[in-house]
């Protein structure tokens, strides 16, 4: 068994399936352990993709056996019926047996247990599309395995959930919570959960546009997919980086890619991946102009996508409805294209960006119908809803049918400039078909007005790309485009007029949705305007060193290297015009060199300067767009791993702590932490400082409990030598100390009242006042306090200062105590345990389930630090491979099984007792029952009751027990 355990771990499941099949042909197990080998080695066939074989191996539901099984292993089973389930397509089936796992996964208090139930519940709302819901899933399993420390499926956690994140939009948030997942996955050899990593990664790249990097992740996850046996997941990848290879334009290769994908699959039918292959071959035919062989995958897709039934992810019919719009269109069957289109605009539930592109299509379809108006329309609607920096290539698609409107109404300048600024969209995007379109487009827009040149030198650049993409439709487009180079022409002008200054404005205003457009734009923009041979944006660093190339046209990289260096010079080359005025970024200014073969005239210079000061504040713009981004990302990144090693949260009132610590990041206001002793408030300051500003500096605590008052002004503000006695050597103080960093000032209601307004003076104006100095000295120091005392009965009693009370409240944090969030005791239990077994050298201790039941009923008094402390003391006690029981534990929390024994006896009851008076004995032996354990403790024990001080006391009186209670009190 743990030799199978350990390949599973590994993802091996084909030798965890070897061990098992032995283990479960001895005829010395039992009936436990029969069904914890069948539970194991149905997960073994479903990592091997065999759902028939997982299901044999698990048999009958666990609610048709007879015999009792443990709590744990029940929530096993459940999750693997669920999993078989979910593999079938039937998620809300799955959901209900996950749902079932979960409680007795609660029940055993087994936080290993209650977080894989929570992930298999996570991965079925992804697949209904119910993202609020995945994302709590989400969070409350990775703080369950993050306690046990389950790193193999903690990594599946962050990659599965920054792969919905990606989905939505969020794609640094997704690149976080994968790379997360990466370090876990490396850190336990887990090849095959790598491998999903990297092909979700290989996704996040694409939908970023960076196919580069894209390919080499995808080509990354094929490889260590083909470590094991061909499955689904070796598919999946293949499928990734057959649609990689389709954007790069290697086409050839992205159909072999493909169809060894739809070869590897395994006897069991992977529909929502078959339709997904299917989808990207109907997308090749597309470009190639097969429609006939275009149709026949999007109709083997549509039978995958309809086999998988109501449970197929919506994201893959709105892309095949697109698909099959975009195939009428290039068909010529314009109202076909147009009614499909306006079918997907008008389909409940549409998104946003599938509904931007259906609106894309049908104004493409009405500009073919030659409904001029209507398409004008169309495209004024996308402009204002199509933001360009989260959906490049539909800016690139839109600008391209906007300049075909304007080219229709005459407006051949406006046309010129956004067919321009679309070709530099999709050439930045590395995006060769779509580019290659808009140069033909641009081409033809040229050939008719008559500019020969312009018109040769785009069609030849279409040409090209679509002749090495082997897309003969498109290429035949090109050769009649040709034809109307011989003719006469419209004498339209079509370019970068002298008086066009609007157009050139507005485009380079556009392209600072993108900073990288912007940057190329802007270089573009000038050559125009000066005719120049090359142009460079480069910045100029501030001391000196190698200048850094932003843009360039007209030459290579290492020729614009070269460009810039001399640019760099006191005295730039001859033949060369510098351009300033562009704003710095954190290395130096930028600056533009143009390499002009004439000087520039007063109108050209006046165009330059206009260009200049245009794109200056597009880049500002930019600038001012990635700073709060930045902090965004900040907060965004721990959204599943925890504020610092041990910071565990489990329940809603740990989660508002956190969304508080998240909201303060990037700020320096003043914070009060308050709580009980040992609710973890130093965690919380330090969780506070690590997402801070001041984050690099030293987090240094003080406890204000240590000393005296002479002592703590010392200490606190530091003193000068020969200023009382004994002061033999200056000191700086803990606050000069912690200069630049945060002071945590612990038990802050025990600071002495002496130094109190010392304190008050340092927090208003940031000045303190060392002992023997006459002069204040001003110090940058952020201050944390925290208390488990009532600082407003401090108040009121003069022991505390009602100003400083305050000051010090700016911001204020509760950190509840752990008998109000019971259900993280299981996890802060098991993460513990984990730790002390570590420091202590003993291997293999565990919890037995008697303990994790007294534990998830004691009432923690001393909170998370005696839960901490009992689990040393118990593992020092125990022998390295034994469970902690009862014995082990301390007489405090041991002292509550027997008392918990004796109040389950059975009482016996009259035949003649009244209803209220059996209600009666019930509230009587409650309340006695809660004052034994709170020791007296009116307020705790009315707190725990769900009473108000004064019903408690009411109660007591009516049954008879306020003398017992005032006995206990006195």
């Amino acid at each position: 068994m743990a030799r199978a355990q350990a390949a599973l771990e590994r993802g091996d499941a084909a030798r965890a399936t070897e061990h098992l099949a032995q283990s479960l042909r001895s005829t010395t197990i039992t009936r436990e352990d029969e069904l914890t080998i069948r539970a194991t080695l149905a997960e073994a066939w479903l990592l091997q993709d065999d759902i028939e074989q997982a299901s044999a191996a698990l048999g009958r539901p666990p609610d048709t056996l007879r015999e009792t099984i443990l709590p744990v292993l029940l929530s096993h089973l459940w999750r693997l019926h669920g999993r078989v389930a979910s593999a079938r397509g039937e998620q809300s089936r799955g959901i209900a047996l996950h749902g079932r796992a979960l409680r007795h996964a609660e029940q055993a208090h087994d936080p290993r247990a209650i977080g894989l139930a929570h992930f298999e519940l996570a991965r079925c709302y992804k697949q209904l599309g119910d993202n609020p819901t995945m994302q709590e899933h989400f969070g409350q399993a990775a703080s369950a395995l993050h306690a046990v420390g389950d790193r193999r499926n903690l990594a599946l956690v962050h990659s599965l959930s920054g792969s919905a994140l990606a989905q939505t939009g969020r794609h640094d948030e997704a690149l976080t919570e994968m790379r997360q997942a990466e370090r876990l996955a490396s850190a336990v050899h887990a090849d095959d959960v790598l491998a999903i990593v990297c092909g979700n990664q290989a996704n996040v790249a694409m939908m970023r546009h960076r196919y580069d990097q894209a390919l080499a992740l995808a080509e990354r996850s094929v490889a260590l997919h083909e470590q094991f046996p061909p499955g689904h997941g070796l598919a999946v990848a293949l499928a990734t980086l057959g649609q990689i290879c389709i954007h790069l334009g290697a086409l050839p290769r992205a159909e072999a890619v493909l169809q060894r994908a739809l070869e590897v699959r395994r006897p069991l039918l992977f529909h929502e991946t078959t339709g997904a292959i299917f989808d990207s071959l109907a997308q090749i035919h597309l470009l190639r102009g097969t429609y006939d062989q275009a149709d026949e995958c999007l109709r083997n897709a549509r039978d995958a996508y309809g086999a998988y039934g109501e449970q197929t992810p919506p994201w893959y019919a709105w892309s095949l409805r697109l698909l099959e719009a975009r195939l009428s269109l290039r068909r010529g069957l314009v109202d076909a294209a147009l009614r499909e289109a306006d079918d997907i605009v008008e389909a409940p539930g549409v998104p946003p960006a599938e509904m931007l592109h259906a609106h894309l299509i049908a104004a493409e379809a009405l500009l073919s119908a030659g409904r001029h108006d209507d398409a004008e329309k169309r495209v004024a609607l996308i402009g204002t809803q199509l933001d360009a920096r989260t959906m490049p290539a539909a800016w690139g698609e839109f600008l391209r049918v906007r300049a075909e409107s304007h080219a229709r109404r005459s407006r051949p300048g406006d046309a010129y400039h956004d067919l321009a600024q679309s070709s530099s969209v999709f050439e930045l995007l590395g995006d060769r078909y779509e580019a290659a379109r808009t140069h033909l487009v641009l081409g033809r827009m040229a050939a008719q007005g008559g500019a020969r040149s312009l018109g040769r030198r785009h069609l030849d650049q279409a040409a090209a790309t679509f002749s090495a993409l082997g897309a003969a439709r498109d290429l035949a487009d090109v050769e009649a485009a040709r034809t109307l180079l011989a003719g006469p022409g419209t004498g339209e002008f079509v370019g970068a007029s002298v008086d066009g200054d609007e157009a050139v404005v507005r485009r380079v205003v556009d392209a600072a949705a993108l900073p990288e457009l912007l940057a190329r734009e802007t270089v573009s923009a000038v050559q125009e305007a000066t005719r120049g041979d090359m142009v460079v944006l480069f910045v100029k660093p501030a001391a000196g060193g190698e200048p850094r190339v932003i843009s360039h046209v007209g030459c290579e990289a290492d020729a614009a290297r070269a460009l810039a260096r001399s640019g760099s010079q006191a005295e730039p080359p001859g033949g060369t015009l510098v351009l300033d005025g562009l704003g710095a970024e954190p290395d130096g200014r930028r600056v533009i060199l143009v390499v002009a073969p004439k000087p520039t005239g007063p109108l050209t210079e006046r165009r330059l300067r206009m260009i200049v000061a245009v794109a200056g504040q597009g880049f500002e713009l930019c600038a001012a767009r990635e700073r709060p981004l930045r902090v965004a990302e900040l907060q965004a990144s721990r959204s599943l791993e925890p504020l610092l090693p041990g910071f565990l949260c489990a329940s809603a009132a740990m989660q508002r702590v956190v969304d508080q610590i998240t909201r303060l990041q990037g700020n320096d206001l003043t914070v009060l932490i308050t709580g009980e002793s040992g609710t973890g408030k130093e965690l919380v300051a330090r969780a506070i400082h690590v997402g801070s500003p001041r984050s690099s500096a030293m987090f240094l605590p003080y406890n204000c409990t240590t000393t005296t008052r002479e002592l703590a002004d010392s200490q606190l503000f530091g003193h000068r030598r020969g200023s009382f006695t004994g002061a033999i050597a200056d000191q700086p103080g803990l606050v000069r100390s912690a200069a630049a960093g945060p002071l945590f000032l612990d038990e802050i209601g025990d600071l002495p009242v002496d130094v109190q307004p010392k304190l008050l003076r340092f927090l208003e104006q940031g000045e303190i006042m060392p002992v023997g100095e006459v002069r204040p000295q001003r110090v940058d120091v952020r201050v944390i306090a925290a208390t488990n005392a009532d600082l407003e009965q401090r108040v009121s009693e003069g022991k505390f200062r009602e100003d400083l009370y305050y000051r010090l409240s700016v911001i204020r944090i509760r950190v509840p105590p752990l008998r109000e969030r019971r259900e993280e005791v299981p996890h802060l239990a098991s993460y513990f345990l984990r730790e002390a077994c570590e420091r202590l050298g003993k291997p293999d201790v565990e919890l037995s389930s008697s303990v994790l039941d007294l534990f998830a009923h004691y009432l923690w008094p001393g909170n998370v630090r005696q839960l901490r402390n009992e689990i040393q003391r118990a593992v020092a006690l125990s022998l390295p491979g034994t469970a902690v029981t009862v014995e082990h534990l301390s007489p405090e929390v041991s002292q509550l099984e027997s008392a918990n024994a004796l109040s389950l006896r059975p009482r016996p009851v009259a035949a003649t007792v009244s209803l209220a008076h059996a209600v009666e004995q019930v509230e009587r032996d409650l309340i006695g029952r809660t004052l034994d354990r709170t020791r007296g403790n009116i307020s705790e024990s009315a707190r725990v009751l769900g009473l108000t001080r004064r019903g408690l006391y009411l109660k007591l009186r009516r049954l008879g027990l306020e003398q017992q209670d005032d006995a206990d009190t006195n």
